[in-house]
């Protein structure tokens, strides 16, 4: 998979299942709910606008290189693997509300393009080109996704 978010047929498939999801979608791994999981994809998108902006962390300027080719590679992202804090929401708002903030930073991501993105920096692996976000971004909302049946 290399898929890209900033692909128009990509970002409509994941808009499509964004919108398919269900309140009552049980989770097939992991511990977050729907609510929480769709907070937590619209925080990594406000990383990758600007909106919440990110340092590299010191683990991943030691890690980074060895993770970065398999993160932005086309196998999928492992199950149950760790995510920074600050991409977990303590209090995520009501399903609904989540789903809708979750597509609004879809479209803003997009609609800014690649170059702002490349502005940004990933709390793990750094600077990333426009193209890597967008790379990046659609496999974690994949994931995220498949996560609850999506």
């Amino acid at each position: 998979m290399n898929d890209n978010l900033f692909q128009p047929a990509a970002r409509t498939r994941i808009e499509d299942r964004i919108r398919a999801l269900r309140p009552d979608a049980a989770r097939l791994w992991g511990k977050m709910d729907a609510p929480a999981m769709l907070a937590h994809c619209a925080l990594g998108l406000e990383a990758a606008t600007g909106d919440l902006p990110m340092k590299q962390k010191f683990i991943g300027k030691l890690l980074g290189p060895f993770f970065r080719g398999m993160l932005l590679g086309p196998k999928p992202f492992a199950r149950n693997a760790p995510t920074a804090p600050e991409l977990l929401s303590p209090d995520p708002a009501a399903f609904e509300a989540e789903k809708a903030r979750l597509l609004a930073d879809v479209d803003r991501f997009c609609g800014a393009g690649p170059g702002s993105a490349s502005l940004y920096t990933h709390g793990f692996l750094g600077r990333l080109s426009g193209e890597e976000w967008g790379r990046i971004m659609y496999k974690h909302l994949d994931h995220h996704l498949l996560q609850f049946g999506g």
